[in-house]
Parts: structure tokens; C-alpha cells; sequence
């Protein structure tokens, strides 16, 4: 296969891999770019894998990145969520990292976070990331260990079928527009928290609301609000592996809304606003 033609069809594994690494969809998507530079320049004849040694280029680009990512959302405004992943029904499945897992790896360092998604999600053995990270295959693997016992937690325990999923964001969504805070409570779990992310640039809580009557007590409000600034459907999605749907709000300002379902009630809220996150849509 001609290397343009075979690096076209690794790139969607690529931008894969870097999104999971980085949680931007622009930055997964500078990275493979950069990737591709190296590749074109690259010697095709000597190298013997080309799909190891593209994802090798991408993961150590991301290592890179991630060390200023880091320190760029230390002064973040705010609460920091991934940029949302919309899946149609066609489109590939992200139940494998869903936003509460993606937030999790945020609280590894970057090697924790290779090391893991490299050997858990994609697959790789620990002799071939030691050869991507530079790192003894046999730290590789408790870099891996430390990683899934943190992330351990984020995982659903009950995974909400898509069907159900869908008629549960429903409802959320018509109960909340319509102010029906007696039906927003009997959907939501008593421990639910919601997370709001504006970046500054997008009214939004700058810190989780942590209960069901910290939410309620926002819905509340909220209700008030949509009376006079209705919020606007454009349709319900999987972001990210979790149900839930893309709206207008008032201002003109885009909002993606994921829902994770714990035991049939909605245990967390993902609502992400910045601008900044959302121009992929």
C-alpha cells in the first residue's frame, strides 16, 4: 500500500489514540498531523512496522503535549471537562472511555496514562510500550497497575443500555425545560453531582454542584430562566459513551449535556459550554 494510502487508514486509530491521551479533539488531530509530517519525510523502506511505529511517533508526541496541557489547565477557569465526542448511531462506539474515565486520567501522570491506555484499551503489549515510553517493561506494567486501580472507580458498574439511556435523557431533558422539578428529582440519584464546563468564556458553576438538592436547587433557577430564554433541542446523541443531547440556550450559546446512569437514576451531569470545545461539533 502506498504510505499516503496506508496512513490515511491508520489515521482514525491515531486520532483515537491522542484523543484519549489529551482530551482535545484539536490538539488528537495537531498531533496525528504532525505525525503524518514525520511519516512523509521517513525513509517507508526501512521501517518494517508502520502501524507500531506511527503509534509509537503519536504517543510520544502526546507525552510531550500533555506535560503543558497539564500546567495549562492548572489555571484553568472553572471546571475542566473533555471536549464531547458526539457518536451518531453509525459512528464508533466510546464506551470504553467515557467522560467519568477521561476525568479520571486526568489525575495520572502522563506516563500512568499511556502506560494504561496503550496495554488496556488498545491492546499493546507491555514489551512494545516500553519501547514507545522508554521505560523498562516492567515499570511499564505498575505504571499500568497504579493507572487502573485509580480509574478503577470510573467505570460503570451497571452499564444503561443504549435504548434506555436515550428515554432517560429524554425525559431529563423535556422535565428540565418545562420546569417539572417534582420529575427532575425522581430521575436524578441522591449523591448526583454536575459538572459545568465554560472555560471562562460561557456562564457556567465554577465548581461541581455535589447532591441532589445542590442540583435541584440549580434546576430551580434554571426553570425561571427558560421561562423568559427557551432552551432549543437540535437532538439527542451518545457523548462520549453516555446519553444525552446537543442544545441552544439562551444567548445563542451551544451546550452538550452527557448523563451517566447508575441503577436506572442519573448519577452525573456533563454540561459543556466553552466555545473552545465545541467548534468540532
Amino acid at each position: 500500500m502506498q504510505p499516503d494510502k496506508l496512513f490515511s487508514a491508520l489515521r482514525p486509530s491515531l486520532i483515537r489514540l491522542a484523543y484519549r491521551m489529551l482530551g482535545s479533539v484539536s490538539d488528537a488531530e495537531d498531533i496525528v498531523q504532525e505525525a503524518w509530517i514525520r511519516w512523509a519525510r521517513s525513509k517507508h523502506d526501512a521501517i518494517r512496522e508502520p502501524a507500531a511505529w506511527l503509534t509509537t511517533t503519536v504517543s510520544r508526541l502526546c507525552l510531550n503535549e500533555l506535560e503543558s496541557a497539564r500546567r495549562q489547565r492548572e489555571t484553568y477557569i472553572g471546571v475542566w471537562l473533555p471536549e464531547p465526542i458526539i457518536e451518531d448511531d453509525d459512528a464508533e462506539s466510546m464506551d470504553d472511555i467515557t467522560l467519568p474515565l477521561m476525568m479520571a486520567l486526568e489525575r495520572l501522570s502522563p506516563l500512568e496514562r499511556a502506560a494504561f491506555l496503550l496495554h488496556d484499551v488498545f491492546g499493546m503489549s507491555f514489551d512494545e510500550i516500553a519501547y514507545v515510553i522508554e521505560r523498562p517493561a516492567t515499570a511499564c506494567r505498575q505504571l499500568a497497575s497504579r493507572a487502573r486501580k485509580h480509574v478503577r472507580a470510573a467505570r460503570p458498574r451497571f452499564p444503561v443500555s443504549k435504548e434506555q439511556g436515550r428515554k432517560i435523557a429524554a425525559a431529563f431533558f423535556a422535565a428540565s425545560r418545562k420546569g417539572d422539578l417534582e420529575k427532575i428529582r425522581s430521575l436524578l440519584a441522591d449523591d448526583v453531582v454536575a459538572y459545568a464546563d465554560g472555560g471562562g468564556k460561557a456562564p457556567a458553576s465554577m465548581h461541581p454542584l455535589v447532591g441532589i438538592d445542590a442540583v435541584m436547587a440549580r434546576h430551580a433557577q434554571l426553570a425561571l430562566e427558560f421561562k423568559t430564554s427557551p432552551s432549543r433541542l437540535v437532538r439527542h446523541v451518545n457523548i462520549n459513551g453516555l446519553p444525552g443531547f446537543i442544545t441552544i440556550e439562551g444567548g445563542g450559546i451551544v451546550q452538550t449535556t452527557g448523563l451517566l446512569i447508575s441503577e436506572g437514576r442519573i448519577s452525573a451531569i456533563y454540561i459543556t459550554r466553552n466555545p473552545d470545545k465545541l467548534r468540532h461539533l
